[in-house]
């Protein structure tokens, strides 16, 4: 039997492993000599991320199984929500989290998003339904701070900042779905320069509540005789309750709840049906929810994805997060746990080992690992390229920055989505029978997290973003400069020798045959089974990148001794022998330009 091993300190996140990417990989004290962020050391990066552990643990965490279990009422006029989520939302906008990465000319803090993303996921790993509250309100800002006037700068941008107001985005309708070309909502131009909002959106999240004085919705909308589908598309500013110039509240807006959605996990957000222009409230005594324009008419979707890119992170990184503390969960439960006694025993009545030295539970808490680890690294790295991208001394460097960042968005997106799922899956395994009753937490971290793969655009929309869009823009600058990142992680390994130069040969393979692949998949000109295939593209790209992240993270142990670093050693052992050969069929498939699934009819089901 292995000595015991010494009580983990949070079962939310890893801070050890989180210093060792943030520091030791990443070196991301070195952004302080960038003018941009000289104000900061790593002093008070790690006192922000000392606070965020310390108000998910008091504020978060204990209301998760709460919040779960009473979700929000709709009694037809009024949307309640359990008191805990108003005071986790304060204490979070008391300690001046919102603006944490924004500009100080905004009254922001002007930190690294990816201290702001680390940060983050404390709060996501300990009640990802009250986080979603403040993901999609600075998602908000960000897009208002970037595309908003002034005006709507300090009417909305600034009390979201104070936590006075929260904010989300009303995408989707019923009958469009994530086909916004399709969508019906209008917005009538007035003779006083605003909107007048007609219309109904769907799965809108955080769109009702009590939690603050206002919302801010931002919607997407068609202005009568604009240009057919998402050409036509613009984007408003359609708050609950009018702002004055001076910043007070004024009339409630033509928005009308609907309903509810009730949902499978992360009860605790609000998901809604919206109304727009129902009657019910007259402002001004018309009909229609007044809304003010965002930028320029019939350009609202490229604005929009500023939101959405950055919600799709952020998703994400809610998905590690999720994956993470159900990792630590079961891990803490396999060292407790005694059951079995070791296959090589002989005596009966000998004591029962924990269940942590059984090798099959030692797997699963292997891949958990492997991927909780090397989703957390993908997700700070895109955080980084956003930092690197604000503070670039050039503009090579700020473009190398937005076309990587670019192609691994979907990536990012997807690929925790569907894996720290799976370790979720794993957590629920190892607690065995335990694991499925409510009374233990990893069964609620699995249906939280079986929404990211849906929401924020689904694993399959993020295959034909990836594919159809990112991979071929800008005559495929993005996966060029995607593998020259790779090729100096692969040269670096080579020069390292050893384990690491037998790894790195194995992962410059697998990206060499997916770029000769990709040269490939439209040679003949047949887009339907290329695209059809576009879901195995993006779960083999996901594998390999993660892999070239286990690389990276591999590298950066050296050869330092101690059970962390051999801990790191072994998970990226586990990718690259069990995960990274997944690929080989898949890639197979994209090189067959596999049909089945394109042929199939629908008589044939």
């Amino acid at each position: 039997m292995s000595s015991p091993s010494p009580a983990l300190k949070s079962t939310l996140l890893s801070r050890r492993d989180l210093d060792f990417q943030l520091y030791e990989w990443l070196r991301l004290d070195e952004l302080t000599r960038r003018d941009y962020f000289a104000e900061h050391s790593r002093d008070t990066f790690d006192a922000v991320l000392d606070l965020c552990e310390q108000l998910a643990t008091r504020y978060f965490a204990p209301h998760n199984k709460k919040s779960d279990a009473e979700e929000p009422t709709f009694d037809g006029e009024k949307v309640t929500v359990i008191d805990e989520v108003k005071q986790a939302l304060d204490a979070f906008a008391d300690a001046d989290l919102i603006g944490m990465a924004m500009d100080s000319s905004l009254g922001g803090a002007q930190l690294p998003t990816t201290i702001a993303q680390a940060g983050f996921a404390y709060f996501a790993a300990a009640n990802v339904s009250t986080a979603g509250y403040v993901m999609l309100t600075i998602a908000n800002a960000n897009l208002l701070a970037r595309f908003g006037t002034s005006e709507q700068i300090d009417r909305f941008v600034r009390p979201m900042l104070a936590g006075r107001f929260s904010g989300t985005m009303a995408l989707s309708e019923t009958q469009a779905g994530s086909s916004l070309a399709d969508i019906l909502t209008r917005a009538e131009p007035q003779p006083d320069g605003t909107y007048r909002l007609f219309g109904s959106k769907m799965w809108i999240s955080a769109a009702e509540h009590e939690l603050t004085d206002n919302i801010v919705n931002l919607v997407l909308a068609k202005i009568p005789g604009g240009p057919p589908g998402t050409k036509g598309i613009s984007l408003f500013i359609v708050p609950k309750y009018l702002v004055g110039e001076d910043g007070s509240l004024g009339e409630r807006n033509d928005i009308v709840l609907a309903g509810l959605n009730h949902k499978m996990g992360q009860r605790g957000i609000t998901n809604t049906v919206l109304n727009f222009g129902e009657g019910r409230f007259r402002p001004g005594g018309r009909p229609g929810a007044v809304g003010y324009l965002v930028g320029e008419p019939h350009r609202g979707l490229s604005y929009m994805f500023h939101m959405m890119n950055e919600a799709r992170l952020g998703v994400g990184m809610g998905a590690v997060a999720l994956g993470y503390t159900g990792y630590l969960k079961s891990l803490q439960y396999a060292r407790q746990r005694p059951q079995g006694r070791p296959i090589t025993a002989k005596d009966p009545t000998a004591a029962q080992v924990p269940i942590i030295e059984h090798a099959d539970v030692r797997r699963m808490l292997l891949a958990q690992k492997a991927y909780v680890e090397g989703g957390l690294g993908l997700q700070l790295y895109c955080a980084r390229l956003v930092d690197i991208g604000r503070s670039a001394d050039s503009d090579a460097e700020r473009q190398a920055a937005s076309l990587l960042l670019d192609i691994l968005t979907p990536i990012g997106k997807s690929w925790p989505s569907q894996w720290c799922l799976a370790a979720n899956d794993l957590a629920i395994q190892v607690h065995g029978g335990y694991g499925y009753t409510r009374e233990y937490d990893v069964e609620q971290h699995y249906r939280d997290n079986r929404l990211n793969p849906i929401h924020e655009g689904t694993h399959g929309i993020q295959s034909l973003d990836l594919l159809g869009r990112k991979v071929t823009q800008h005559g495929g600058a993005g996966l060029a400069e995607l593998g020259r990142v790779i090729g100096e992680t692969v040269a670096a390994a080579r020069r390292a020798g050893g384990e690491a130069a037998e790894l790195a040969d194995r992962l410059d393979a697998r990206w060499q045959r997916l770029v000769t692949i990709t040269g490939e998949l439209f040679a003949d000109g047949d887009i339907e089974a290329a695209m059809a295939n576009s879901v195995t593209y993006l779960e083999a790209c996901g594998h390999i990148v993660v892999a070239w992240i286990w690389l990276q993270q591999l590298l950066a142990c050296g050869d330092r001794d101690g059970d962390f670093y051999a801990g790191k050693r072994q998970a990226a052992r586990y990718f690259f022998r069990v995960e990274l050969p997944r690929t080989d069929p898949q890639l197979d498939l994209l090189a067959a330009r596999d049909r089945t699934a394109l042929d199939m009819r629908d008589s044939w089901f």
